[in-house]
């Protein structure tokens, strides 16, 4: 019984720390999104599945460019035009691209956010 009510307590306080993570994340992927900023990935690709995953539902508010043809055989024109060779690469408001996953804390560094 004891194991029970600890994994209890556990998750919920799990949930309420998530849930107060989302709010943060809202607000960093809108000012992501203010800045200019673009992260480019493929479907396919499990490192942007992780970075998506560490954004959570915020990823929606992300501008978000598929460089993968449907077929996931082809990169995408504007991928090409871009030079973009690795996912996720991360284009920031100055033309800086970086290529990797990146922690909210990371991201938030990188863009001075106070949130």
């Amino acid at each position: 019984m004891k194991i029970n009510n600890i994994l209890l307590i556990f998750a919920i306080v799990s949930l309420l720390v998530l849930a107060g993570c989302t709010g943060k994340n809202d607000l960093l992927a809108e000012h992501l999104t203010q800045e200019g900023v673009l992260m480019y990935g493929a479907f396919w690709c499990s490192a942007c599945a992780q970075q998506k995953a560490i954004l959570g539902k915020s990823f929606k508010k992300i501008n978000y460019v598929e460089c993968s043809t449907p077929d996931g055989k082809a990169q995408t024109p504007i991928c090409i035009q871009e030079g973009i060779n690795s996912y996720p690469t991360w284009q920031f408001a100055d033309g800086n691209k970086v290529s990797g996953v990146f922690t909210i804390q990371q991201l938030t560094e990188k863009l001075g956010f106070k949130g």
